[in-house]
């Protein structure tokens, strides 16, 4: 992900008048920004003076943030999990090459969605190139390249100014959100900063570093998208491990590294613990700049090693023929119908969980109003399980315990062990029941077959840690 650059003749009018969309759209949002700024400012000019005339000390924040902040799913999203090799190149390549490539070892692939420091065009990249992507199964992981670090970077790139730094990683959500829902990338999905490397031993270099990933990490929670964060393993990445636990940052979801050594592994990182993004939440960039054919199509490429979250898209189908089908609030025939869809209507199918039988099948499919569809009358290219490339339904939230949280066989503390999450890794919840009481709730969550943990140890939104769209168990 090093700045690659690439000249930009004879661009169509289209483009060319995306980007001065593009411009007045970022121009309104640095206006935001910078009024968030001197709000900033005034704040702290306040509390200086109020700390000169009480005595006390003034602190530039109001209060710190919790390393592990909700996310605010809406009830029509939903996250996806991708393990295996990915590869970035600087320009997405074109929809032939694609499909070239389809036999390659790669089934992912990182684009650069947006950023004032993106280096090349992205002729490619649109809402179409996306959906027939991902219709031949990859998977599509969102990188967004703002402001570099006030010591590092390209000279050339615009940077973080310290004194502002939160509210521009605040505004970098904002503008990165627009990006991924123009281009079908729906909430839930993961969105990566690239963030490259600078010199460790400036403290304020790197305190701007960190206040800027803690704002994008919240701002894109709030927005009910997943934190993503791309650095150097020697210069960036340990600088974000040393706060992993601090009450002072947001944590990030996943963590991508940088290291060209040609090791895949996603364990063992100098500097970093194996227990820190523990839970499918780790990538490595372990090649750079690597010339491969496939298909009989070269591409210039990084190589990635992905286990974590990436961008979930949504997949069109048709309600098979026979009687009208029951959308239902839940993945059920005991759940209400709050609509009907007649033979051969469209319904757009974001995720797909188990409910109850209906014929021989038990999937349900969520659709983009957030109601379930059963599979038997939708139809996906599998009749009786699960669809690819169509993801399962799942929200992965952070565990707030920094001591970990235990797994059970079921929704209580007397049930088996069957593992243990560590603190800051991702619960990937599926659904919810009631269960015993643990720290004044009994709401429990499933992450798989046979693995539960107590709501209280999830940072799920609303009271006694319940918070939807997960369906009940």
């Amino acid at each position: 992900m090093r700045a690659r650059w690439r000249a930009a003749w004879g661009r169509p009018t289209r483009w060319r008048a995306a980007q001065r969309r593009t411009a007045r759209w970022r121009t309104a949002g640095w206006r935001r920004a910078r009024g968030r700024a001197v709000l900033a400012a005034a704040a702290v000019t306040f509390a200086a003076a109020l700390a000169a005339a009480t005595g006390g000390s003034a602190t530039a924040t109001d209060s710190p943030a919790e390393p592990a902040t909700t996310v605010s799913y809406p009830a029509w999203a939903s996250a996806t999990g991708y393990e295996g090799l990915a590869f970035d190149a600087c320009t997405a390549p074109s929809l032939a090459a694609m499909r070239a490539w389809r036999r390659s070892p790669y089934h992912a692939i990182g684009v650069y969605v947006g950023g004032q420091n993106r280096t090349c065009a992205q002729p490619a990249l649109t809402r179409r190139w996306v959906g027939a992507v991902a219709v031949l199964g990859w998977r599509l992981i969102p990188i967004f390249k703002g402001r570099q670090p006030p010591c590092g970077g390209q000279a050339s790139d615009l940077k973080i100014f310290p004194a502002v730094a939160a509210s521009e990683g605040t505004w970098a959500a904002d503008n990165a959100w627009a990006q991924v829902m123009a281009l079908g990338m729906i909430r839930g999905s993961a969105i990566y900063y690239d963030m490259e490397a600078y010199p460790t031993g400036d403290a304020g270099c790197r305190d701007a570093v960190l206040s800027f990933l803690s704002a994008w990490t919240s701002e894109l929670h709030r927005l009910g998208y997943v934190s993503g964060v791309y650095e150097n393993l020697r210069l960036g990445a340990r600088d974000l491990a040393g706060v992993y636990d601090s009450p002072s940052y947001a944590r990030p979801d996943a963590l991508w590294i940088a290291r060209y050594d040609q090791d895949k592994a996603l364990t063992g990182w100098a500097g970093i613990g194996d227990g820190r993004w523990a839970v499918h939440q780790r990538a490595k960039q372990f090649g750079g700049d690597l010339s491969e054919t496939h298909g009989r199509v070269t591409l210039k490429i990084d190589a990635d090693h992905l286990d974590a979250p990436v961008a979930t898209t949504a997949f069109r189908y048709r309600v098979t023929s026979g009687r009208p089908a029951a959308a239902r609030s839940g993945p059920g025939r005991s759940y209400p119908a709050v609509k009907t869809y007649p033979a051969g209507a469209g319904v757009t199918v974001v995720c797909q969980a188990p409910g109850s039988s209906v014929g021989t099948t038990t999937v349900w499919d969520k659709l983009t109003d957030g109601s379930y569809v059963t599979d038997a009358r939708v139809d996906t290219p599998s009749g009786t399980g699960y669809s690819a490339p169509v993801t399962r339904c799942r929200y992965p939230y952070q565990v707030t315990a920094g001591h970990g949280a235990n797994q059970r066989g079921g929704p209580s503390v007397s049930a088996p062990l069957t593992g243990q999450l560590p603190g800051g890794s991702l619960a990937w919840v599926v659904c919810w029941r009631t269960g015993t009481p643990v720290g004044g709730t009994r709401i429990w969550y499933q992450t798989s077959h046979r693995h539960w943990v107590s709501g209280t140890y999830a940072a799920a939104p609303g009271p006694a840690g319940f918070g939807q769209p997960a369906p009940r168990c």
